[in-house]
């Protein structure tokens, strides 16, 4: 087969562990996920009512143009439907965004330590990649900026940032949108947005009449609690998201997942009911981690990212084999790190008695 090359040096995203196969693999009876940044209050009770009464005729094409998710969602921003283009998952979106963009002779420029996606769908595409090392967990703007030049064809900002959660303030990013071309597209992935507290975040929604320039991505896979449906969506101008239509696949948001979007964006009180329990839930692990002398980047996301000075994936098996499932900092580029998400207060607890006896033990062996 005449494959890409650069196709057969890639490997697939590995996601988090399935909780059945934990399960067989270490015979426990229960099993808690925090490895995939999903919310663990679910989704709110509109979106289950609204599916059960559902009457969609499954053997007919959903909605191409996701036309009623596509006005609600507008009239939630107060923007015009031509300005949202709608994935399966914002994954989706950043996939779109490379085969439209991104070929052999061009570049991208992306922090290291950010969403592997924006890395592997690039070379893909064949674009050089250029990474910028992090400044303490966080985007050097100013070092992105010194790597841009003629042949840059998209530059990535994960704000909160995956995999630290760190973000960017309002000032420095406007700075740095004033500095890159405006031929270049400025795509800034804002997944965790709706976790945000702080308050000199941008909204960067509110940017859009600003820079000609620039691409939103959100998701309802994280507060709204749709992992399993994908929905995501980009927001940009109107011109943009003309272009970027055609490489966009037909019917790529199922008939449920518009339904179940449209449901979630309704309940805002359950938004911000998550965005309250997730604040609460990362103080419970500053307190372990202060308490136990640990590194940690403070989190706008519904994750944090905890140093043990061991390795990762070490760290990711001890908890794996006592029933927790966390991400092993060490594909993320923080090889002595674990990302743990959010969980309730009882998961939450749970995990960090169990990360307690990590130290407990690593400290009696020692």
């Amino acid at each position: 087969m005449k494959w890409k090359e650069q196709l057969l040096q890639l490997t697939p995203y590995q996601p988090g562990k399935p909780i059945d196969e934990v399960k067989r693999q270490y015979g426990l009876e229960n099993i808690i996920k925090l490895a995939s940044n999903e919310n663990p209050f679910g989704c709110s009770e509109k979106v289950t009512t609204a599916l059960k009464c559902n009457s969609a005729a499954f053997p007919l094409y959903p909605d191409g143009n996701a036309t009623n998710l596509r006005e609600k969602i507008a009239s939630h921003f107060g923007l015009s439907p031509s300005q949202f283009i709608f994935g399966n998952g914002a994954d989706n979106i950043i996939q779109i965004i490379s085969r439209a963009l991104l070929k052999p002779g061009t570049n991208t420029v992306m922090s290291a330590g950010t969403f592997s996606q924006y890395k592997h769908n690039a070379i893909i595409d064949g674009a050089e990649v250029r990474e910028v090392a992090q400044i303490n967990g966080e985007h050097d703007l100013e070092g992105m900026l010194k790597v841009i030049d003629e042949a840059t064809s998209v530059v990535w900002v994960c704000n909160p940032n995956n995999p630290t959660g760190t973000y960017i303030p309002e000032n420095e990013l406007v700075s740095f949108l004033e500095k890159v071309p405006s031929d270049i597209l400025v795509v800034i992935d804002e997944a965790y947005n709706e976790y945000v507290v702080a308050e000199d975040y941008c909204q960067s929604v509110n940017l859009l009449d600003r820079f000609p320039n620039i691409i939103i991505l959100r998701t309802f896979s994280k507060i709204y609690g749709l992992a399993s449906l994908r929905v995501g969506y980009g927001i940009s101008h109107s011109e943009i998201i003309r272009a970027l239509e055609p490489a966009r696949e037909p019917f790529n948001v199922s008939t449920i997942a518009q339904e179940a979007a449209i449901a979630a964006l309704e309940d805002q009180d359950y938004v911000a009911f998550c965005k309250q329990k997730n604040r609460e839930g990362l103080q419970q692990f500053y307190l372990f981690c202060d308490e136990n002398g640990l590194s940690y980047y403070p989190s706008q996301a519904n994750f944090v990212l905890i140093d043990f000075n061991k390795d990762g994936n070490e760290v990711f098996q001890y908890l794996l084999e006592r029933g927790f499932i966390v991400r092993s900092g060490k594909a993320l580029g923080f090889p002595t790190c674990v990302r743990v998400t959010v969980g309730s207060k009882e998961q939450n607890d749970g995990v960090i008695g169990v990360m307690s006896d990590l130290l407990t033990e690593k400290t009696i062996l020692s």
